[in-house]
């Protein structure tokens, strides 16, 4: 039985980001699947990179690992996939990623409550019901 992601933890919206939408540009990502995702990208990182540097797997006199440069490698483009689709979910397309801090504030910033040009709101989870009574546009 898969859970349904009211009941995500926190690896579990790691997962989705990686594991189901690794190269999806399109649609909208809430908060909670952006940020978990950078948490626990930056846990692994930092795990990887310790281990690098006590098993001597380093380059560059010692700054760099070796096993966090391939994991971040792995890891490019769903970073970038979840950033873009955060910034859909505020409404702005995937380029403002691309601007230091306004993207910090912008992936920080509630999404919008209703459907916008790139679909619909991640949190809602019966978007027809949701439509009724509201005009077309």
């Amino acid at each position: 039985m898969e859970k349904t992601e009211h009941n995500y933890n926190a690896f579990d919206w790691f997962k989705k980001v990686v594991l189901k939408n690794y190269s999806n540009f399109e649609g909208r990502a809430r908060r909670k699947e952006y940020w978990y995702f950078v948490l626990i990208n930056f846990i692994i990182s930092f795990v990887l990179g310790f281990i690098s540097g006590l098993a001597g797997l380093t380059f560059n006199n010692g700054n760099s690992g070796i096993l966090d440069l391939i994991y971040s490698l792995l890891l490019i483009v769903p970073s970038i996939a979840v950033g873009v689709r955060r910034m859909h979910d505020v409404g702005k397309s995937g380029w403002y990623l691309l601007i230091p801090i306004y993207n910090i504030i912008l992936a920080a910033t509630e999404g919008e409550q209703k459907r916008n040009e790139y679909g619909e709101n991640p949190k809602s989870s019966n978007h027809e019901i949701n439509e009724i009574g509201t005009s077309q546009e």
